[in-house]
Formats: C-alpha cells, structure tokens, sequence
C-alpha cells in the first residue's frame, strides 16, 4: 500500500492557512501533494501512519519523522534531501501568504493517503527540541521581514535582560529610586491583593485540591515558592520571605503591553519602580528572565507594593483563585464536580475557614476528597509545605 502512495498517493488537504491571490494557493497544494509523496516512500513496509514535524528557518532545521504500523509499534526514519528540498521551496513560497513564513510544517499522513498539514506560525511556544537559539530566528527575520511576531517570540530574541534584575542592580535602583524620590503604589489589603497571610494560606489548599483531583495544571507549593501555572501559558510564584514579606511575580499570557514593546518599540513598563533591594532576580518569577513578566509586587508592612505593574483585576488569568473565601469555596467546590455527594460540598466551607486560620485537620480534609477517591497524601504534602496542618503556623514572619 506504501508504494502505491508513493506512486500517486489520493491525498486531501486539511490545512490551517488561508492563502491569498495568484496561485499562490494552488502551488502550495501541489508543493504538500509531493511532499505527501516523497514522505510515503520514505515508509518501512506495512505502515499505516506517519507523524512528522519539521521546525525550519533560512539559518537552522530540525524534523521528526514517526512512521507506525497496524501492531502499533513505530519507527523514526530520517528525512531525504529531496524531502527537505521540497519543504524549504515550501516555506518560502509561504512567505507570500501572510506576515512571514511558517516556522513548523506539521503533517500526519495514512497510507490510505488522507493527509493534515498545520503550518506553525508560533501561535504557541514551539517544544523545547524544536526551538533554536534566538541568533537563528534574528537571521531568518532578517530575510523574510515581519510587521509582528507572537509576543513569546518576540521576547525570546529581543527581550535583552531588561527583566532581570540582579541583587547588585536592585540595590543600585533601590538607592536611585530613594535620592530622586521615586515611590511605589502601595494599597491595604483586599485593595489589590488578600493580605499575605490569607492569599499563601489559600493558595495553598486549592493546591492541595488540584493535587487530590490529579490535575496537572494550577498551584503548587515547593519549599521555595507559592507556583500556580495555567492551562493557558499565565503564571505566577509567591516568595515568602523573612520578615513578614513576600514577592508575588508573574505573566499574563500575551499582554498587550509587551506586545507594545517587542513589536512597536515601546518603552518596558518599570516593574521594579520604588522596589526594596530584596526584590531581586532570586525572588522573581522566572519571566523576567525571558522578558515575559508583566507584574511584580511586593508585601512589606502590612501592604502590598507596585510599580508600574497593572492594577490586580487585570491579573486573573496569572493566580489562583484566592481572592476572598467565597472564591476560594466555588473553585473547590467546581473541582467536585455536580455527581459529588451534598454532603461533601456542604465541607467545603467548613475547610476553607480551617485553611484560613492554618489548622486543617485530616479529616476535614477527607470530608471533602475522600482517601479511596482522591490522592490525599499528595494533597496534604502540599499542606504541610505550607503549614496549614494541625496547629502548625503558617509559617509567616509576624508583623
């Protein structure tokens, strides 16, 4: 069957780019149909399928090509120089049909000849074997011109360290913001932010929720740091330090200010402006060190403290749901899901009341994630990194 899709393969298209005037589309086709063919007869005999992805620009390529058979066992196979011919003559025909060519060719084809082509135009980050040094993606923009790349791209070759912000530096800028007299915004708690104790207290059980329901996404605790990453690439950490003081760091997926700044040349917002020289780089979210950090404030005194970083309602996408303890009630209780017994979701109020006063008893827990149905001694690890168990303290400096 292979070798009569390498002959004429019936191949049709499924693809995710709308092409413009002059043929340009039908080339494209006919391009996909020989590289459909040309891709078949690279094929072990009885395959029934091959995935491939090939990551290309005018200065670096790398290709991944899977080829399975009825038995599901698979065999990775090398591309032919005709193969990566037909793919480069490909890309540069692209260019034409938008802002640029694609950076991914992604096709699945079957050896009944039913082919799916995505071009990548880096809507998404690219997976770690398939992203190149910036340097690559400078030179490749070079010669094909761009009005935009996608946010993430663009802070990758351009953001320059003007992120990061090293012990050294916070010190130097800390002294500079006090002799010109540059402040900080600073607001009470439950202005911006619940205070510290309350946002890391309930962080930490909507961890230890989504650690009982197995998701692998939401917040997490670590020795070091309150994590919360999103599905939809939106972050942040909490530092808790000594003293009574914290970093609450983090990104919103394509903000529209960065967007202003990698690809119109604006100014980058001066996250640190009026920041104590304990705000530095080992303490911050890790964005800032590929220019993706969009807000960064501190606690300190009993109020939380920001530069230029937007006000908090415009950072929902980026922290968990620890706003005030009905928020925190409806995204356990969501977690549950409606077959959850009445019971169970009645607890749940009676938990979070434990986790704000830092003394959730094991059974309040398993009220709510019973053991035979939940990972409860995953959860209450969670719990336990942040103090939240027995009579433990948080943990938190007092003021």
């Amino acid at each position: 069957m292979a070798e009569e899709l390498a002959r004429d393969p019936d191949v049709g298209f499924t693809l995710t780019t709308v092409a413009p005037e002059n043929g340009v589309p039908e080339q494209a086709a006919a391009l996909s149909h020989r590289i459909a063919k040309t891709l078949a007869a690279l094929g072990p005999p009885g395959w029934t399928k091959v995935e491939a992805s090939f990551a290309m620009t005018a200065a670096a390529e790398v290709s991944m090509v899977v080829f399975h058979d009825e038995q599901e066992r698979f065999a990775r196979v090398f591309p032919s120089p005709d193969l990566l011919g037909l793919l480069r003559e490909h890309r540069h025909l692209s260019a034409s049909m938008g802002d640029g060519p694609w950076w991914r060719y992604l096709v699945t084809l079957t050896n009944v000849g039913r082919m799916e082509v995505d071009f990548d135009y880096g809507d998404d980050p690219f997976p770690d074997d398939q992203l190149f040094p910036p340097t690559v993606y400078r030179t490749d923009i070079e010669i094909y011109p761009r009005d935009r790349l996608p946010v993430w791209l663009a802070a990758y070759v351009g953001h320059g360290d003007r992120q990061t912000r090293s012990p050294r530096a916070a010190a130097e800028q800390a002294r500079a913001d006090a002799a010109e007299g540059r402040q900080a915004v600073g607001s009470a708690p439950d202005v911006e932010f619940p205070a510290l104790d309350l946002l890391a207290r309930r962080w930490a059980l909507i961890a230890a929720a989504f650690v009982a329901v197995g998701s692998k996404w939401g917040p997490r605790v670590t020795p070091a740091f309150h994590v919360f990453e999103g599905s939809g690439f939106s972050g942040a950490t909490l530092c808790l330090l000594p003293g009574g003081r914290a970093v609450l760091s983090g990104g919103v997926w394509d903000a529209p200010e960065l967007d202003a700044v990698y690809n119109r040349d604006a100014p980058m917002p001066q996250l640190y402006l009026g920041a104590p020289e304990w705000v530095a780089d080992p303490v911050i979210n890790r964005r800032a060190t590929n220019g993706l950090l969009t807000f960064c404030y501190w606690w300190e005194g009993g109020r939380w403290y920001r530069g230029a970083s937007p006000g908090a309602d415009a950072l929902a996408p980026a922290v968990p749901g620890m706003w005030d303890t009905r928020t925190v009630v409806e995204v356990l209780t969501g977690l549950l899901g409606e077959e959850a017994a009445e019971v169970r979701r009645r607890a749940v109020a009676g938990l979070v009341e434990a986790a704000e006063r830092a003394a959730i008893a094991r059974e309040a827990f398993t009220r709510v994630f019973p053991a035979d149905t939940y990972d409860v001694d995953s959860a209450w690890f969670q719990l336990n990194l942040a103090g939240l168990t027995g009579t433990q303290t948080a943990g938190l400096a007092k003021e």
